[in-house]
């Protein structure tokens, strides 16, 4: 372990990084390992793949998002922004690459394939996204001679209308209600907030009218005889036959015929085989990352930093909450990922890189060098 006197780059970083909310993802990171090895070798398979295959993926990507999550936690602020800009161009402009080039998969165009690699570029555009949000609304909060907030509100629409053309409802009701929680935290008029909830809703209201998926799912949540309800029904009868303490690793058998029982509906496979004692540790889990990192946001002077760390938690445990809501039916299904739980490369890569940019914001870092940033021209006078 390096010593508070070693003034090294490694050791810089490890006196100055929060080590407990570091340590809860790795926490979180090695259980989704455990708990895919419950949910993938079903669906593995009915597929007619080996037993582990997706388990032996799932730790081949975990490398990777180490690395990634490490290395993006090395980053300054200013780093932090230059390079989510630059992600952010690319990965949108591969969003529109998926509307002409991607595959239709499930009546949606959503990937792109690499020499047989297939990546979400949706997925990485997330923390990209909520970066350069937290920028826009930090400028003008602080600067009345830089257009911040009409930039913030301009990034929003840019955003999500390459995703609902493809179609992604999911994704863009995350980006948007990420969006929204910065627009209220950077302490814009209650009226504003009401007035984004009535576009929002608005929104939901016309893709019930004009999309047939979007209202089927509607209709079968509302309605149970209105649709085919398999795959909420079995994930609560996955539920209800685990109890408290589950059956036991391997011992389920409602998986066995749970669609997407290794992505989407991976809570409902760990409540049936480890309880819904293990379900509530795991939503603990998820609780301590939001909440360690919104107290380290709160004692963050620098207002982009502040709004950045907030966004990132938002991003983190909207998804969260959204993919456990629809496996216990409190939200028509959405494929969302629970994060770093559910199989998929591009998930864990693209969530590692945002906790990695939410423990670079929040690095503790000198008053005087927080200070210089916050107003140049004290830094003009010291000469620093």
């Amino acid at each position: 372990m390096a010593s508070r006197a070693e003034r090294t780059f490694v050791g810089q970083w490890w006196w100055t990084v929060d080590r407990a909310l570091l340590a809860t993802v790795a926490a979180v990171m090695v259980a989704g390992i455990v708990l895919l090895m419950a949910g993938g070798p079903p669906v593995a398979e009915r597929l007619g793949l080996s037993t582990f295959h997706f388990v032996n993926r799932q730790v081949v990507f975990l490398v990777p998002a180490a690395a990634v999550m490490i290395a993006a936690s090395f980053l300054s602020p200013r780093h932090v922004r230059r390079m989510s800009l630059g992600l952010y161009v690319v990965f949108m402009a591969l969003i529109v690459a998926t509307l002409h080039f991607g595959p239709e998969v499930k009546g949606a165009h959503r990937w792109l394939s690499f020499g047989g690699i297939s990546i979400q570029p949706s997925e990485f555009m997330k923390p990209a996204f909520v970066i350069l949000a937290a920028w826009a609304f930090s400028e003008g909060s602080r600067r009345s001679d830089v257009p911040g907030t009409l930039l913030a509100v301009l990034i929003l629409p840019a955003t999500i209308i390459p995703l609902i053309l493809q179609p992604d409802f999911g994704q863009t009701m995350l980006v948007t209600m990420v969006w929204a929680g910065l627009f209220f935290v950077a302490g814009l008029h209650w009226f504003w907030v009401v007035g984004l909830g009535g576009v929002g809703a608005l929104g939901i209201g016309v893709a019930y009218q004009f999309v047939p998926h979007v209202r089927a799912r509607l209709e079968r949540f509302m309605d149970k005889t209105s649709g085919d309800t398999f795959q909420v029904d079995t994930a609560l009868e996955s539920f209800a036959q685990g109890g408290w303490l589950g059956k036991g690793p391997g011992e389920g058998t409602v998986k066995r015929i749970l669609p997407d029982a290794h992505t989407d509906f991976i809570f409902a496979v760990t409540a049936e085989e480890f309880g819904i004692v293990v379900c509530i540790a795991l939503v603990l889990l998820f609780m301590l990352i939001v909440v360690r990192g919104l107290l380290l946001a709160r004692r963050n002077e620098e207002p982009f930093c502040r709004f950045a760390a907030v966004g990132l938690v938002m991003l983190f445990g909207v998804q969260a909450c959204i993919n456990m809501a629809v496996n216990v039916h409190l939200m028509p299904a959405k494929g969302m990922t629970l994060p770093f739980i559910s199989y998929g490369g591009s998930s864990l890569i693209s969530l590692a890189l945002g906790m990695g940019f939410l423990v670079a914001v929040t690095r503790k870092r000198p008053r005087a060098e927080i200070l210089d940033r916050i107003n140049p021209a004290r830094r003009a006078r010291t000469g620093l």
